[in-house]
């Protein structure tokens, strides 16, 4: 790749990563200083929290993979990773708007308004862990090693 592109690459790198942060801090700083348009985790800030967590998950995928040379044979390993990654994503995304999507357990007759309840925040944990998961698999996955840093599972210990 030319500077150009990796000039490029790093700068949305990074813009991703800041803006990330911010909404995922704007989304928890709100609730904190009771800022929110409704008493408790509402489905604004809920939006906001994950669409800064997916900016983040974007980012470190993108500096992932400038980590890896471009010619790089592709690794079944890092494949399931993004999937995997991606899985998480979804599943945090149902598990934040099930109220909205009625699936929840606050949904609209019982309840004036959606909001996060023990269930849903479970949810949103465990999609954070899938995805995280995946990172860490993608992360290990082949780039410069002729194998995967994994391949002890299958072929024992390294000597």
């Amino acid at each position: 790749m030319s500077s150009q592109v990796l000039r490029v690459r790093r700068a949305v790198t990074w813009v991703l990563s800041i803006i990330g942060v911010f909404l995922i801090i704007g989304a928890i700083v709100a609730e904190l200083y009771k800022l929110g348009p409704t008493p408790g985790f509402g489905v604004l800030q809920t939006l906001v929290f994950l669409l800064g967590m997916t900016a983040l998950t974007v980012a470190i995928y993108l500096h992932l993979s400038a980590l890896r040379p471009t010619d790089a044979p592709p690794s079944l390993q890092a494949e399931i990773a993004v999937r995997l990654s991606a899985t998480g994503l979804v599943l945090c995304y149902v598990s934040g708007f099930a109220d909205l999507i009625r699936i929840g357990t606050h949904v609209a007759p019982e309840f004036d308004r959606p909001f996060i309840g023990p269930l849903q925040l479970s949810g949103l944990l465990l999609g954070m862990l899938v995805l995280v998961a995946g990172m860490l698999l993608y992360y290990t996955s082949r780039g410069r090693r002729p194998s995967s840093s994994m391949e002890f599972i299958l072929n024992g210990k390294k000597k």
